[in-house]
């Protein structure tokens, strides 16, 4: 029998946000390991606000909703908040009511301001990490590091020429060559540098993110973006090795080992991997470049070094899952500080979806 359409709107509803979300959704087990590094994170967030004033947006909330925008793919703050008004899952990850008023665009842009300059997005991996260290996920001593090129927000024809470029041997070049970034630099993000990673690409306006995993399980242990350089990736490789493992006093006894392709086969950074008691377990050039490889005997016949090459793919699916429809591919904020602490929210993104895999979570009550 057919139906008949019913026109009278029903004026209250007895079925709760949280029953709309299906008990075994993907983002409930995400949700509750978000929870939990935010409550970790509540004495930093604490210190970022005022105890006078209005009440701006609850920073739990901000945190949510810009995961939102990684997790689901949201090209701009304007798409995430007309998404907010009629999506009840955004809502309720979010933790709006179905009748809260969702905030006007640019009031959620100029509060997300405050997070970028506390550096919010760096305490939230570092909370994330916290519950995976606890449930021993994360391995102390073997790593792989990697970088990744990250598009700019502006185009190449918004390249100038610098009134004041630098003179003959005082670039930023090797031994003080001057480089194409010395001579030029955008109107619309300044920081942003014409790269490439290879001779046969065309140089884009780039930041560079880089990335050190640890092995067992490809969790994301130290993530940071800098401006794009050659030497960029080798340099932050050691900065971020020395985050993760800390002083030397805390590594002796671990028999550290880190993989990396071909790009850190480099004298310097070998050396500086020797220096740290880490094992270089670095790939190397087998034709054309030979005189590059800087590994001895000793390192090249490292038996575990076939075991950090083949888990070096891991750290590709990282960059791979970031970029291929995510905000990531390019970021649509302007200056390397906002750069940065939209790149480490996504790597945060990343741990929090790789965790609820990992971590057996029972679904929220509804």
């Amino acid at each position: 029998m057919r139906g008949e359409e019913q026109k009278q709107v029903s004026m209250y509803s007895y079925v709760t946000l949280a029953q709309r979300i299906a008990a075994d959704h993907p983002v409930r087990g995400i949700r509750d390991l978000v929870d939990r590094a935010l409550a970790r994170m509540d004495a930093e967030l604490e210190q970022l606000y005022s105890s006078t004033g209005r009440p701006s947006i609850a920073p739990e909330r901000l945190l949510r909703a810009s995961l939102l925008m990684v997790l689901y793919s949201i090209r701009s703050e304007r798409q995430l908040m007309e998404q907010m008004n009629y999506n009840l899952l955004f809502r309720w990850f979010v933790g709006l009511e179905m009748d809260d008023p969702v905030w006007d665009v640019t009031v959620f842009t100029k509060n997300r301001e405050r997070l970028i300059g506390g550096a919010v997005s760096q305490q939230l991996l570092e909370a994330v990490l916290v519950e995976a260290r606890e449930k021993q996920l994360l391995s102390e001593e073997h790593f792989t590091v990697d970088g990744t090129l990250i598009q700019a927000w502006a185009a190449a024809r918004s390249f100038k020429e610098k009134s004041d470029p630098p003179a003959p041997g005082a670039g930023s070049g090797h031994k003080g060559e001057v480089l194409l970034r010395d001579k030029v630099e955008s109107k619309t993000d300044p920081d942003a540098r014409l790269y490439k990673k290879a001779s046969a690409d065309k140089a884009v306006p780039s930041y560079q993110g880089h990335a050190l995993m640890e092995n067992p399980n490809g969790l994301i242990v130290a993530a940071e973006a800098s401006l794009a350089a050659t030497i960029a990736e080798r340099e932050m490789a050691l900065k971020l090795l020395d985050r993760a493992v800390g002083p030397k006093q805390q590594r002796k006894g671990k028999k550290i080992t880190l993989g990396a392709d071909t790009q850190y086969q480099e004298a310097g950074f070998i050396y500086g991997l020797r220096k740290r008691k880490v094992a270089p377990h670095i790939s190397e050039y087998t034709e054309g470049n030979l005189g590059k490889n800087s590994l001895n005997k000793k390192e090249q016949q490292d038996p575990r070094r076939s075991i950090s090459q083949k888990k070096r793919k891991l750290i590709e699916r990282v960059f791979g899952w970031s970029k291929l429809d995510r905000p990531l591919r390019q970021v649509k904020l302007r200056g390397l500080k906002r750069v940065d602490w939209f790149y480490r929210l996504t790597m945060a993104a990343y741990n929090l979806l790789r965790m609820r895999t990992l971590i057996p979570i029972q679904a929220m009550a509804l």
